[in-house]
């Protein structure tokens, strides 16, 4: 089994309640079909969020929709 290292994830963003809200969504987008944007094996969709935000290949940005404030993440190729 494969960890995702912690220390560079949590870097990225001071909050882990964001960095959970974020690799849920990528989680989501690869386990759809997504693109993955950082090599691994036979890993969960998950783990593998997790070592791209780790790698900063994932971005993310806040938007309003109906006055209520969204976080979206979306993949991004470097």
């Amino acid at each position: 089994m494969s960890y995702a290292p912690m220390e560079d994830v949590i870097r990225e963003s001071q909050s882990i309640y964001k960095i959970v809200i974020i690799a849920s969504r990528r989680a989501q987008e690869i386990s759809q079909g997504s693109p993955v944007l950082v090599e691994v094996g036979k890993e969960k969709p998950s783990t593998i969020a997790l070592k791209e935000i780790a790698a900063g290949k994932v971005s993310f940005k806040l938007k309003a929709e109906g006055g209520k404030k969204k976080s979206a993440a979306s993949g991004k190729a470097k």
